[in-house]
């Protein structure tokens, strides 16, 4: 077996990470989105448990209705339950029991919102009828992280868990209790624009999609406090990656520099990747499964993941995908987006978790990019987004944007936090 260097894995990141796959070359590009939603007893605002013996649990619940819509029960590679959708896609549990539904990757906006909404849809409302409220937030609004036991019992969560539970109470939040609107978007044939354009953008979608202002009853001061969150959970495997000059390298050295979670610990605590690589002979396989417990706000996997937003309502999944792919797959539009943009930067992300819409700023130039990305979808036409999808991603920057708010704000996520 060919021993793994420094030279070898830089060579994988060039040629399995950063560039696009054969499909994305064709146009238009692809999107695909994965929902996330929190799942609560209706009556008592507790945590919905995937099983139990009394009151509502999550895995009875979809089975159940999976068996209706005609999903395949399957288990994931990390050995949790999933369900196969028809027509695409699977339903999945995250560790603290959040309900994730990842899509097929789409040429069209309009097929993937659709797509979205026909799965979220009618599953929220056949919770609703059995006692289950599935939320739509960034976190969970009512309880304390004590009350969510970690759910999915893999050796992969477990070591996670330890991991971020020696640095401090963030990682059991993030796992067990927050929710994403994820963005996944094909490279271009310039892909260092793409790769640019995502980790310069994702303040701005932390902002404008901030909906996690409440956390166990109380407001944090922050717009998102799942960035919050995401910001402490370890500094040394999430954030913005990015260097303009060399962008590979630069994801090469966050990557050796990430404590290696899946492998021994040594004296109690993680070792770099890069230490393993001097101290034993991990396989490309390790390599590639290290990857996956990196966390940046745009993680690289032969397509581009945005992991900025937080949850989205269904009402308004038009809204994200239009800034995003507008703005990424139009091609005025990225380049003027880039002149709009500063570089990437992790004090403005900082800032976009904790004052959201509110830091003047931030406001203006999620303005203006917001007014590019409706003008960009019209410019790809109405196959790429109908009409009407365009007229919502128009009503949540007229409702939302354009007044420097965001759904943190809304009497619905207080509500809940009731």
């Amino acid at each position: 077996m060919t021993r793994l260097d420094r030279a070898a894995l830089a060579t994988h990141l060039a040629e399995r990470v950063f560039v696009p796959s054969q499909m994305a070359s064709l146009t238009p590009r692809r999107a695909g989105a994965e929902v996330e939603l929190i799942a609560l007893d209706a009556h008592t605002g507790r945590p919905c448990p995937l099983t139990a013996e009394s009151g509502p649990a999550t895995l009875p619940f979809l089975r159940r209705f999976a068996a209706r819509q005609g999903w395949t029960e399957e288990r994931t590679a990390k050995g949790a339950v999933s369900f196969a959708v028809r027509g695409g896609g699977v339903v999945s549990f995250e560790p603290g029991g959040q309900i994730e539904y990842a899509s097929p990757p789409s040429r069209s906006l309009t097929g993937l919102v659709n797509r979205l909404r026909g799965v979220v849809l009618p599953m929220r409302s056949a919770a609703a009828a059995e006692g289950i409220a599935l939320l739509s937030v960034g976190i969970d609004p009512v309880n304390p992280v004590d009350r969510v036991p970690l759910q999915l019992d893999s050796e992969r969560y477990r070591r996670m868990a330890a991991h971020f539970g020696r640095i401090g109470p963030a990682g059991a939040r993030m796992m067990r209790q927050t929710a994403a609107f994820q963005i996944s978007l094909d490279f271009d044939d310039e892909p260092c624009l793409g790769w640019r354009l995502l980790n310069a953008l994702s303040p701005f979608v932390t902002a404008i999609f901030a909906s996690s202002a409440t956390y166990a009853g109380q407001d944090t001061g922050h717009r998102s406090y799942r960035a919050h969150c995401w910001r402490r959970l370890d500094p040394l495997r999430t954030g913005l990656p990015y260097d303009e000059s060399r962008p590979v390298e630069a994801y090469l050295d966050f990557a050796l520099a990430a404590p290696a979670i899946l492998f021994p610990t040594v004296e109690g605590r993680c070792l770099p990747f890069e230490a393993w690589l001097a101290r034993a002979n991990p396989t490309l396989e390790e390599w590639e499964a290290h990857l996956g417990t990196l966390f940046p706000e745009v993680r690289p996997r032969g397509r581009l993941e945005l992991r900025s937003a937080d949850a989205v309502d269904p009402v308004w999944y038009a809204a994200p995908l239009a800034f995003t792919a507008g703005l990424a797959y139009e091609p005025r539009a990225l380049r003027a987006a880039l002149e709009l943009l500063p570089l990437p930067d992790l004090g403005l992300l900082e800032r976009a978790g904790r004052l959201g819409l509110g830091d003047p700023a931030i406001a203006r130039t999620a303005v203006d990019l917001f007014e590019l990305a409706l003008g960009a979808c019209t410019a790809l036409g109405p196959r790429f987004l109908h009409p009407a999808h365009l007229e919502e991603a128009r009503a949540y920057f007229d409702h939302y944007t354009r007044l420097g708010r965001s759904p943190a704000g809304d009497p619905l996520s207080r509500a809940a936090a009731a």
